[in-house]
């Protein structure tokens, strides 16, 4: 899956901000472009891992695979 991430450099702190305008509060950053990118690709992957369902009973849970 392919998302599209924006880094800014900071020039108040001297650093780099990152994030994925699909994924809403999705942020990171990093003392290097590089680093900025590299830590995205991390809080993506937490931010996409699924979290505890509590479901009724009745309830079922499905896993769908979105094409990229």
């Amino acid at each position: 899956m392919k998302l599209r991430v924006v880094v800014e450099y900071d020039a108040e702190v001297g650093s780099y901000a990152v994030y994925c305008p699909e994924l809403p509060g999705c942020t990171s950053a990093g003392d290097t472009e590089e680093e900025a990118l590299e830590n995205i690709k991390e809080a993506i992957a937490l931010y996409l891992e699924p979290s505890a369902v509590n479901i009724r009973p009745e309830g079922r849970v499905f896993e769908v695979e979105v094409p990229a």
